[in-house]
């Protein structure tokens, strides 16, 4: 019998890294070992690709957890979707501060906040880690200092390794795209998340994420949302407070 091929999805021997220990190390790429160096350098140089692609993710379990607890949904999908990007080096590369390309060890979130009285929102970021009562606690203390901060950065000194994260809490949308007009070096994800609604008995969470294609192929992206969907999955394993 033919066994289907490993996709995608964390591995139940995979080491767990202890990443509130660790400091961010940036670990320059070298070229010409580096397996995606002619991928990289002709959607980065020669056809200049960024793409988007929208799921459903099925958070079912992961509310159920949630609910358990007594928590917050937002922090909790903050560390949903940051646990999966830092499994994955393709969305932990970027240049550093002198153009050099490498890879870290880890990315912190960079996320908004919503102002309701002028309708404004605000980038603020949090220190990363996988435990997540450390991060929850993190997101929890960042939020509350910086909530009535009405600037578009609202934390200062924004490390350079950081993950994008946005929410759109007041739509249930089928698709979304983003761009920039301009040239952008940003190699990061820029990953969105809309309102949750049931369906078929199931609680849905539409997720959108941007990609570089000079960093990440399908495999890659599809791998990436794979490994949300697992630990959205295995809540109870990992959502601890």
């Amino acid at each position: 019998m033919q066994t289907m091929p490993y996709f995608g999805l964390f591995h139940p021997s995979e080491q767990i890294i202890p990443y509130e220990y660790m400091k961010p190390i940036f670990e320059p790429i070298d070229l010409d070992k580096w397996e995606r160096r002619k991928y990289f350098d002709y959607f980065y140089h020669k056809i200049k690709t960024k793409y988007n692609l929208t799921k459903n993710i099925d958070i079912t379990r992961l509310i159920e957890v949630k609910e358990e607890k007594g928590i917050k949904i937002y922090p909790t999908l903050l560390y949903l979707i940051t646990r999966a990007v830092n499994r994955n080096k393709e969305f932990r590369i970027s240049f550093n501060s002198e153009g050099v390309l490498g890879i870290w060890n880890y990315v912190n979130p960079a996320y908004t906040i919503f102002h309701d009285d002028d309708k404004t929102f605000s980038d603020v970021w949090s220190e990363y880690s996988e435990n997540f009562a450390v991060f929850y606690a993190n997101i929890l203390t960042d939020m509350e200092t910086y909530k009535d901060v009405k600037e578009i950065k609202a934390r200062p000194d924004q490390p350079a390794n950081f993950c994008l994260i946005s929410s759109l809490p007041w739509l249930s949308f089928d698709g979304f795209g983003q761009d920039t007009f301009t040239e952008s070096s940003l190699l990061f994800p820029f990953i969105r998340f809309g309102k949750y609604f049931e369906q078929d008995g199931r609680i849905l969470l539409p997720l959108a994420v941007f990609i570089n294609h000079a960093v990440a192929d399908g495999y890659h992206t599809c791998k990436l949302i794979n490994d949300i969907q697992y630990l959205s999955d295995h809540a109870e394993e990992w959502l601890t407070i």
